[in-house]
């Protein structure tokens, strides 16, 4: 794994530097996740490691779903395509419903329960959220190299891609 270290021009050469998520127009993100979709993308870029496996980055990574499938554009920063890859939902199914539902709650705890029942379903969130992005790093080991941090940001923003 890379330490993320910087090259000549001080540039992080691990890591992302542009995210863009194409949203399908048949869906519509609630607030709440827009918000959560905002705070991932702010913070992958905020700190992240990336590695697509042989080309050097830093990279603008544009994420697609056509709801089967997740598609991944990655690009140099002068926009010169390096790779693009799909990657099955399927798997992740599961794990989705599972983190919706308790995000959902979540969301619903945060208007009407204590802080002791709110902690409660956000360790619950947080170990659904973990399971997505330990799945997503493995399905994704044969294109690229990311760090746990990352992996579970990105499984935030297929998430909410695919929200219905």
């Amino acid at each position: 794994m890379s330490d993320g270290s910087n090259d000549s021009l001080g540039q992080k050469t691990s890591s992302l530097s542009h995210i863009e998520v194409l949203q399908r127009d048949d869906i519509r993100i609630s607030p709440e996740y827009q918000h959560e979709q905002a705070v991932a993308i702010y913070d992958i870029l905020d700190q992240n490691l990336f590695i697509l496996l042989g080309h050097a980055g830093p990279y603008h990574l544009y994420l697609s779903t056509d709801m089967r499938h997740v598609h991944f554009d990655v690009r140099a920063e002068d926009g010169t395509r390096l790779n693009g890859f799909i990657m099955a939902l399927g798997p992740l199914r599961r794990i989705m419903r599972d983190y919706f539902q308790i995000c959902d709650t979540y969301y619903e705890a945060i208007r009407t329960k204590s802080p002791t029942q709110i902690q409660a379903i956000d360790m619950g969130r947080r170990a659904a959220h973990d399971e997505g992005a330990t799945l997503l790093s493995e399905r994704l080991g044969g294109f690229l190299e990311t760090d746990v941090m990352t992996a579970r940001r990105l499984f935030t923003l297929i998430c909410v891609m695919t929200r219905r």
